[in-house]
């Protein structure tokens, strides 16, 4: 009876826990949505001109908004990988293929060093 009750309120607790973090998604959503509005009406409100004094077209604002968030885009996801591998602490393709030659030139030196340990017990 006991572990019944354990395991019901495990089952509670987690499905508390999803729905909280769905809570805090849906929140953070919203938060961003709003910026984006804010920043949308922004950017429509500024008149930007190009090289030749023409005013640029909103879609071509919002062309070039979109390239920039892009590139933070990548840049960001770019510094968080490297920061996930090296919290894991991984090796490199091309560390274990040094490591793989080390361990080649470890064993034939083993190799060369049994046999002259064969050739004095000779």
């Amino acid at each position: 009876m006991k572990t019944k009750t354990i395991i019901e309120l495990i089952t509670l607790s987690s499905s508390i826990y999803v729905l909280a973090r769905e809570t805090n998604l849906l929140d953070k959503l919203n938060e961003y949505s709003e910026k984006g509005k804010d920043s949308l009406n922004k950017m429509m409100s500024d008149s930007k001109l190009d090289e030749n004094g023409n005013e640029i077209e909103f879609v071509d604002q919002l062309v070039n908004k979109t390239n920039e968030l892009k590139e933070q885009l990548n840049d960001k996801i770019e510094e968080l990988v490297i920061q996930f591998y090296k919290k894991i602490n991984v090796a490199h393709t091309d560390e274990i293929k040094a490591l793989n030659i080390k361990l080649e030139k470890l064993e034939s030196s083993m190799a060369l060093l049994e046999a002259r340990l064969n050739k004095l017990e000779a």
